[in-house]
């Protein structure tokens, strides 16, 4: 016998993973140049030149056999002390290398402090819409998920229904900014107001209510005014998902690294359970190589420059011609609604002209498609005309 749970998981794949899959096929069929596949957060700029530098330096300098080994379970010290100064340094976050755990990017992140903090009967809430595998680490970990929806049109938290949803089986709340898919970014109001709430939920309830902030795309945003706070400087009780797969566009190397803010709850032993749950997991030593580089690269970014362009290339074009989306300051997707109910059919007929979508059911908003603009910028200038034919199969109203 096989656990049936897992061969459904694995007989129903990720929809994000086969629509790249299919944009594959569907390339060598019609042309690369022909399909436009806008389904996943594939950077398609090239990783900053401190990466390269310090990957020839690293190699360079450092023996085979030390350079190439095992690192502690939780990576290496000097890597993880100088991520740590560097946080100190750009966010006063007041932690040491001790609090740093790192990990083979966003994903074991996730599963590893979901795991670390699971409890039977414990529940764990995101807002919709949400990362689509977050319901699969949560019920992987033994625990229940929940979806709420995020405000209207602003896509931000919605307290009010939090409010309703909140019980005394909830042990965290994961929150993403800039978030997938939308590209909406949490300010530092929306943050305090979320920290508040918590916290009188944590006096009700006599226990810590953990936030998990997951935030592969802290560094992308592209509006001065689009700030990201540093969410353990406003709540004690949080963990930070970090992964350098989009900042660095280094998604195929798998490093990331956990961060435990020291002011939570029993921070040592939560530390320790992060750590057990790795061990657990399998995710122990990650990718030696890439523990020196995002030492060394932390903090900086590929060229956000050209997914600006792109943003305002494609919301601009989508705009006019009728969609509606909401406006991204960060990440690289944009969230259109739907212009017929059923954002399935949306994406099936976008597919005659080769556009490749993601449904917003996939992340718990139905009615919705995300598009991912990470893409050179060429493609997006040919795809336009083929979402203008898209358009005018609906009948939207053009803008000016």
């Amino acid at each position: 016998m096989i656990n049936e749970k897992m061969y459904g998981l694995g007989s129903r794949r990720s929809a994000i993973r086969e629509i790249f899959e299919y944009a594959k096929r569907r390339a060598s069929e019609v042309g690369a140049e022909n399909v436009f596949d806008f389904s996943i957060g594939n950077p398609s700029v090239p990783a900053p030149a401190c990466v390269d530098e310090a990957i020839g330096r690293i190699l360079k300098e450092t023996p085979s056999v030390e350079l190439h080994g095992y690192t502690p379970a939780q990576g290496d010290k000097k890597c993880r002390d100088r991520i740590a100064a560097n946080l100190n340094a750009r966010f006063g976050a007041d932690i040491s290398g001790d609090d740093l755990y790192m990990t083979c990017g966003a994903a074991a992140c996730l599963t590893v402090s979901i795991h670390a903090l699971a409890c039977p009967g414990d529940e764990f809430i995101a807002f919709a819409p949400y990362f689509a595998e977050y319901k699969v680490f949560v019920e992987g970990a033994g625990a229940k998920f929940t979806a709420i929806p995020a405000e209207k049109d602003t896509f931000l938290p919605d307290l009010e229904a939090l409010q309703k949803a909140m019980n005394r089986s909830v042990k965290g709340i994961i929150i993403n900014s800039p978030n997938n898919p939308t590209g909406v970014v949490y300010g530092e109001e929306t943050v305090r107001k979320l920290a508040r709430f918590l916290q009188e939920k944590e006096k009700e309830y006599g226990h810590p209510v953990y936030l998990i902030s997951d935030e592969p795309y802290r560094e992308l945003v592209y509006d001065e005014e689009a700030k990201v706070p540093y969410v353990p400087r406003y709540y004690p009780d949080t963990l930070v998902c970090y992964s350098y797969s989009k900042s660095l566009s280094l998604p195929g190397e798998r490093i990331g690294y956990i961060a435990v803010n020291p002011r939570a709850a029993d921070a040592k032993a939560l530390y320790a359970a992060v750590c057990g749950a790795g061990r657990v997991l399998g995710f122990v030593c990650a990718p030696a190589l890439f523990q020196r580089v995002a030492a060394e690269c932390d903090g900086k970014t590929a060229d956000l420059g050209v997914y600006r362009r792109n943003r305002d290339l494609l919301y601009r074009r989508l705009t006019d011609l009728g969609f509606s989306c909401t406006y991204p300051d960060g990440a690289f997707y944009l969230f259109v609604k739907s212009p017929e109910p059923d954002a399935d059919a949306f994406c099936e007929r976008a597919r005659k002209y080769e556009l490749l979508f993601v449904s917003g059911e996939d992340f718990g908003c139905p009615g919705y498609v995300r598009i991912a603009y990470c893409v050179p910028t060429e493609c997006i200038g040919r795809a336009l005309p083929r979402f203008a034919s898209l358009a005018a199969e609906y009948g939207l109203v053009k803008k000016g």
